[in-house]
């Protein structure tokens, strides 16, 4: 089962119906037993940095989603869910994130000819050991909604990159923990796969062992 954590989110439903398309139960949740009992868990998300983190602490899912992390059970965060992830974000200034990774969400910069929000297909540059990305051709094509981006830390965290106006971290894997600006669930067959090996981590990595 894979808990789909309920904070009032945009494009929580899709999630939900792309994982189900793949065969496998999800439950849209904030009731912290239920998640707990799950193998897996998804903080999906659109909208703004600091109302969601308003609704997270309202319903007590910030502590959650720490417990979710330490006990080790695999995580997944979507668009403004690995935004969450971070310290603190341009957008909404003196608010603070989940912090349970390290690196900047800054707004996206002007460009010639570029529009803002980033909305549409871009190609990822892919690191070759990426978990998420097995079995996905190079440079494959995913679909952005987004006008703030992330630059991590640690560059060794960052699974694929892509350029718009300037260099995007666009996914990123640390321990159980792996996030993605991008929608998977909008984004055809390379999104479905990326979701299916996310289903499929515990496989997956025993064939990297």
């Amino acid at each position: 089962m894979i808990a789909i954590l309920d904070y009032d989110a945009g494009n929580i439903k899709s999630v939900e119906k792309a994982i189900q398309y793949l065969g496998q139960e999800a439950v849209i949740t904030r009731d912290r037993d239920t998640i707990l009992q799950c193998d897996k868990v998804i903080l999906p998300g659109v909208g703004s940095f600091g109302d969601a983190m308003e609704k997270i602490k309202k319903y007590g899912l910030d502590q959650v989603i720490y417990e979710v992390i330490e006990r080790g059970t695999p995580f997944l965060g979507i668009c403004l869910g690995l935004q969450l992830l971070y310290e603190s974000s341009d957008e909404s200034p003196g608010v603070a994130g989940l912090g349970v990774l390290k690196g900047t969400i800054n707004r996206i910069p002007e460009g010639d000819g570029l529009k803002i929000p980033h909305m549409g297909w871009n190609s990822l540059k892919v690191k070759p050991d990426a978990t998420l990305f097995r079995g996905i051709e190079e440079n494959p094509y995913v679909y952005f909604v987004h006008s703030y981006y992330l630059k991590a830390e640690d560059e060794n965290e960052v699974a694929a990159t892509t350029e718009y106006s300037t260099l995007i971290h666009a996914s990123v894997e640390k321990d159980n923990i792996f996030a993605c600006q991008f929608h998977p669930e909008k984004s055809s067959e390379v999104g479905l796969k990326i979701l299916r090996n996310f289903i499929s981590l515990e496989s997956l990595q025993k064939e990297e062992q």
